[in-house]
């Protein structure tokens, strides 16, 4: 890895005014988002690659970034779908046998704007107080910036509500999902035996969700985010399920709470959402969203089952949240988040309808809720006897 530069090649400008310096790393440019921070301590690949982090800018709070490398098995889709990075410590030679590409010319061949050398607990601390700031990123190796430009465009970004970020994120055409989850030695194996057939609804889908759904035993047809009621059901589904995503729920949902309510109006078809999904299925069940402060967003979040009592440890990505006081009668609140109280998972009474805000997937994080997927799974089993 070439060395650190002795002067500042990089600017974080905040709409408040405040700026960072720091060094370069990456692709050189300029890009305004909205920061949030994540507390996670591996998986920084897939979290650049996760759908649901468009629009943004993602402080690690973990020093050690880019260690490890990057491998093209663990990319969540197929490009970096994170604005840029902030970090501590600028990356250092990577180390790992999976290492295909180390972190920097990853970021440089995917125009993905990196800085290093910031104080993170400093920012992280701005982002809790105040909440999730807009900013402008910029990389020059001259380090010559126009700090007043920066500061403007970071005011002039458009922020995340009201935003329909799905569409930019979906697949342009349906398609087949057949692989399973990594397993030592062979890595990634084909699932030949399925036997529940389900739609996947792609707001921004990560394949290690589309994976677990194969390892469950489904074979998947993945449909846009814009598909329709009739566009679903032609699948002759067993099950619906609806993925993560970015942007506001309530945007995405002027299209997709059509087809949720068609599915819960003339079916018995079980339905499973995850982060978005789980929103916009409260929408669709007439709850409402909010924009939170500044999200959750990392793999050590204790969420509590209110049915079973058991808490689990989740990896979260969102920076909207469901409001429980929204909830009809006849939808139950299953899981709370344990660090603020806030929705964490509904069910419907007597339907096979549910979700949940976390990441059962996690990639990364821990592994506490991928028996979700089998309950999926099981619900479809049961409609079928």
């Amino acid at each position: 890895m070439p060395a650190a530069p002795t002067h500042p090649t990089a600017c974080l400008a905040l709409a408040d005014g405040t700026v960072f310096h720091g060094h370069g790393f990456g692709a050189t440019g300029q890009t305004t988002a909205e920061l949030c921070f994540n507390t996670s301590m591996s998986g920084y690949q897939e979290i650049m690659t996760d759908p649901s982090y468009a629009g943004q800018i993602v402080t690690f709070t973990f020093p050690h970034i880019g260690n490890t490398g990057v491998t093209p098995e663990d990319d969540e889709t197929a490009e970096p779908v994170a604005e840029g990075m902030v970090v501590k410590w600028m990356p250092t030679q990577a180390s790992n046998w999976r290492a295909a590409q180390e972190l920097s010319d990853w970021l440089a061949s995917r125009g993905r704007i990196a800085i290093g050398g910031i104080d993170t607990r400093r920012l992280t601390r701005a982002i809790r107080q105040q909440g999730a700031p807009h900013v402008a990123l910029a990389h020059s190796p001259d380090g010559k910036f126009d700090i007043a430009a920066l500061v403007e465009a970071a005011r002039g970004f458009a922020g995340l509500e009201g935003r329909d970020l799905a569409k930019g994120v979906t697949c342009a055409q349906s398609y087949r999902w057949d692989e399973m989850r990594w397993a030592w030695p062979g890595g990634y194996a084909r699932q030949t035996d399925a036997r529940h057939k389900v739609v996947a609804i792609d707001y921004g889908a990560k394949r290690n969700i589309l994976r677990c759904l194969a390892s469950a035993g489904c074979d998947v047809t993945v449909l846009p985010a814009t598909a329709s009621y009739d566009e679903v059901m032609a699948h002759r589904p067993d099950g619906v399920f609806l993925s993560n995503g970015p942007g506001d729920p309530a945007a995405t949902g002027e299209y997709a709470v059509p087809m949720i309510q068609g599915l819960l109006d003339k079916t018995e078809i079980p339905l499973f959402g995850i982060c978005l999904g789980h929103q916009i299925l409260a929408l669709a069940l007439g709850a409402r969203t909010i924009k939170m402060n500044h999200g959750h967003h990392g793999a050590n979040h204790p969420v509590k089952d209110v049915e079973t009592g058991k808490v689990q440890i989740t990896s979260m990505n969102h920076g909207f949240a469901v409001d429980s006081q929204t909830l009809p009668g006849h939808v139950r609140e299953t899981h709370v988040s344990l660090f603020d109280g806030s929705n964490c998972g509904i069910r419907v009474n007597d339907r096979p309808v549910f979700s949940v805000q976390h990441h059962p997937e996690a990639s990364p994080g821990p592994q506490d809720s991928f028996h979700l997927f089998e309950r999926f799974a099981q619900s479809m089993r049961d409609r079928a006897a």
